[in-house]
Formats: structure tokens, C-alpha cells, sequence
């Protein structure tokens, strides 16, 4: 038996990439390997589709609390766990503190922020040699280098609960589904203008619109629905669903039209096709990771700029993608 703990990223997308990682160790060590996640209580219903994953041990830290003392505990409380190697893939120094006490054989990661000491299988950061997040995340179980293959995320879909959703919603999967994420917690600078998914739903009156995320994105939502013609083949699930249940509705639709954000690679994980919108980041680090994704970035001067706002207050990279482009990719 090999047991291996890894500390999760603190982000949907991120999580959902760290897959990666996970197939490669299932891969290397077969049924022999025991994996465990230390994750945010929110990441449990994601890593539960995740079938290379044992057990999860729930996070119990604040986002940005330091809690030393408390850090340290935990960390002393996993000596007894029998953990042969520990992954860390956030590149904060409070990530490391738990491991460090933990006297885990092999802790591995980047060295981050002053690291070094921490972790005792640490490895410098090649951006070039290791241009995508998943060439990161699994460069650390391959000796700091990319892998030749890399397997893509592939979350399992629950069918009793998919039923269940439809039941619940009123949802015909008898008719075409067209998918909004139209959220992005990022900021502006990655959302796409509600009226253009008005407008793309408008220029679709066959198919039912269901517009997903979290209960943050209700006025976002109604910002599209208002602007909808036929409002009664529109399923506002925004803040009605976890992100379990995002994943099964996400598996009932024919096309998925996201910015970029956790949803899209949710959405590239069902193995659903995807229609991606980049704005102020770039497909060049984190892209959906599905051979079924079509991707809008128009790569303008000014971008990408990796801003929450748009310094020069007109969002053309997003502002440019019009909607008839989306459509003309649907159907």
C-alpha cells in the first residue's frame, strides 16, 4: 500500500484539473495506492465524482487565515495516518506549515513562497518547460518534468440524482439544452455582457436555456433573463444547485457556453461540448481540457492582461465576441 495526501487548491477550476494528478498516481501504483484530498468543505461534492480519490479530509481554515498554532496541530494529528508522500499544490506558505509537522516521509512541491525547508522534495518552477497548470500538477509526481500523456479530467455523473434534478426542475430532456455559466468570480473582465447571452438564447427558441451558478450569481441571471423573449423555456438554477448537482445537469445538455471559470472546466470534464469565452486571461494556462471545446479569444493588443476590471473601460475582448459567433457554433 502507498498512501499519498494532497493538498488541494482552494479554486473549482483548479481542483477539477488537479485530476490530472490523480489519474497519473492511480496510474503508477494501481490499486495499491491510497489517495486522500485535504480540501474545502465545498470541493467534497467534486472530488466524490472523482474515482481515483479514497477519502477527504475537510479543510477547516478561513480563506487567507493564517492560524499557525492551529495549522501546526493538525499537522501533529496526521503522524498517526501513515501517509508515505504528501503533495502540495497551493504555492502559499501557509500550505505548508500542516506538512511540515506532520513528519510525512516525502512532501513534495514547488518551492513558492520561501519554502524551502518545508518541503523536502521541492522542485523550481520552469514557466516555460511547464507552460499549462496541468503540466504543473503533474510534473511534481514526474520528477519536476512534464509527463509524455497527460489524462484529462473525467468526473462521473450520478444518474439517480440527474433524474431527480430533472424531476425537480421541470426540465424536458426531450428537447435540446443549451447551458449559460455566465458567472466568472474572477471579476468583469472575464464575464461576457448579459445581454449578449440574452441575445444567443433569443437566436435559439428550440432549446430550453438553463442558466447555472452560485447563489453570488442571481443578479447576474435575472440581468439575462429579463432580456429573454420566451421566458418560459428558461430554468434559472443560479444558487438552487452544489456543485454535484451542477455536474449531473451539466451532463444533460448538448452545448455549454462559459466564460472562464470553474464551470467551464466542470462543463470539459462531463465530457459535454463546450463553447469557452476568454476575456482578460488566456487559454494558454488553464484551457478547457476536452477535445469537445470550441475557444473564443480574440488575443487583442492589450490582452491578456489577467485584470478583474478593464483598465481601459471597454472590455473589447469580450465586447467583440458577438453573439451571432457563439451561434454559429451551436448549431
Amino acid at each position: 500500500m502507498y498512501k499519498v495526501l494532497i493538498i488541494a487548491p482552494s479554486w473549482v477550476g483548479d481542483l477539477v484539473m488537479s485530476q490530472t494528478l490523480f489519474k497519473m498516481l492511480r496510474a503508477k501504483y494501481g490499486d495499491s495506492l491510497v489517495l486522500d484530498v485535504f480540501a474545502n468543505s465545498w470541493a467534497s461534492s467534486i472530488l466524490s465524482r472523482m474515482p481515483e480519490v479514497n477519502n477527504v479530509i475537510i479543510n477547516p481554515f478561513q480563506h487567507k487565515e493564517l492560524a499557525i498554532i492551529k495549522r501546526i496541530k493538525l499537522g501533529l494529528s496526521l503522524r498517526s495516518k501513515g501517509y508515505d508522500q504528501l503533495f502540495v499544490l497551493p504555492n502559499s506558505i501557509k500550505s505548508v506549515i500542516m506538512p511540515m509537522f506532520s513528519k510525512i516521509a516525502k512532501r513534495t512541491g514547488f518551492v513558492g513562497e520561501f519554502r524551502y525547508g518545508l518541503l523536502n522534495e521541492i522542485y523550481k518552477l520552469d514557466k516555460v518547460k511547464l507552460p499549462l497548470m496541468i503540466d504543473r500538477f503533474c510534473a511534481l509526481a514526474n520528477n519536476g518534468n512534464k509527463p509524455h500523456h497527460i489524462s484529462y479530467p473525467k468526473l462521473l455523473i450520478n444518474r439517480d440524482n440527474q433524474l431527480s434534478l430533472v424531476a425537480k426542475f421541470g426540465i424536458n430532456i426531450n428537447r435540446p439544452i443549451l447551458i449559460f455559466c455566465p458567472a466568472a468570480e474572477y471579476g468583469p473582465a472575464k464575464r461576457w455582457p448579459p445581454d449578449y447571452f440574452a441575445q444567443l438564447a433569443n437566436l435559439n427558441p428550440n432549446k430550453q436555456i438553463i442558466i447555472l451558478g452560485s447563489s453570488k450569481d442571481i443578479k447576474l441571471s435575472q440581468e439575462i433573463i429579463v432580456n429573454i423573449k420566451d421566458k418560459t423555456q428558461v430554468f434559472d438554477l443560479c444558487g438552487k444547485t452544489n456543485l454535484a448537482d451542477a455536474i449531473d445537469v451539466i451532463g444533460l445538455s448538448q452545448v455549454v457556453v462559459t466564460n472562464d471559470s470553474g464551470l467551464m472546466h466542470i462543463a470539459s470534464a462531463v465530457d459535454v461540448e463546450v463553447i469557452a469565452i476568454y476575456g482578460s486571461s488566456t487559454p494558454n494556462f488553464t484551457p478547457p481540457l476536452t477535445k469537445k471545446a470550441h475557444i473564443l479569444h480574440l488575443g487583442l493588443e492589450c490582452s491578456p492582461c489577467f485584470a478583474r476590471v478593464c483598465r481601459f473601460g471597454h472590455y473589447n475582448c469580450l465586447n467583440q465576441i458577438k453573439p451571432q459567433m457563439i451561434n454559429d457554433l451551436i448549431n
